[in-house]
């Protein structure tokens, strides 16, 4: 079944939790379609009178924004072995090549890396676990997470919406014109980072094996 047909059979009470409870699992690591659900839900808030979007872009955030804040916690607390059992668990996307990428990331942008994540799929699983494993203040943290939650989640809903209401009888017959765009800036963001992340694994291989050649040719001696 399409996402939107789907989304039309169930009442609003269960939509608005679905967005939160998606996106919150999304932002506390676990690789699910938030933006797809997000997209989709807005869409559908501007076409039924009965979801209100100012309710839905609320639960969005409070979704992101709790979410990433429970991924610090326990990135925080499991350190860098959890982010080993999440690479056992999502290969695909925990991978040590992808976790090498958003390292970087927030080397070069801190808190900013977090705001920005919000905006790209792959980092939006990392920014909150990644954060508590490099201990970055919570505070800092926070700030970034929560102003990152509004603009992304609240400003998605925002204008899928009105894009919605005004264009509303040609979004009738090709609403899922507004799920494809969603799909693909998704994509194409994953296989760019996927691209980074091959190189930046490459490049932690080729540094490891230099640092090891030393140390084998000491041991020989």
């Amino acid at each position: 079944m399409h996402v939107q047909e789907w989304l039309e059979a169930v009442p609003p009470v269960a939509i608005y939790a679905l967005v939160g409870l998606v996106i919150g699992l999304e932002s506390l690591g676990i690789p699910l379609p938030g933006e797809i659900i997000l997209v989709s839900s807005a869409l559908l808030a501007s076409q039924h009178g009965d979801i209100n979007p100012v309710i839905l872009g609320t639960c969005a955030v409070a979704g992101a924004v709790i979410g990433d804040s429970l991924g610090y916690a326990i990135g925080r607390r499991g350190g860098r072995p959890m982010l080993a059992w999440l690479g056992k668990k999502f290969p695909r996307h925990f991978s040590e090549g992808h976790i090498a990428t958003a390292e970087r990331s927030f080397e070069k942008w801190g808190v900013w890396a977090v705001f920005f994540g919000r905006f790209i799929a792959l980092l939006r699983i990392f920014a909150g676990p990644l954060a508590g494993v490099l201990h970055m203040p919570y505070w800092k943290f926070f700030i970034a997470n929560l102003f990152g939650g509004i603009v992304w989640a609240g400003g998605t809903t925002a204008v899928i919406y009105y894009v919605g209401v005004v264009a509303e009888s040609w979004l009738k017959r090709f609403s899922w014109l507004g799920l494809v765009a969603a799909v693909l800036i998704g994509l194409t963001s994953m296989i760019v980072l996927k691209r980074k992340a091959k190189s930046a694994a490459h490049k932690t291989e080729a540094e490891a094996g230099a640092e090891a050649e030393p140390t084998a040719m000491a041991a020989a001696e």
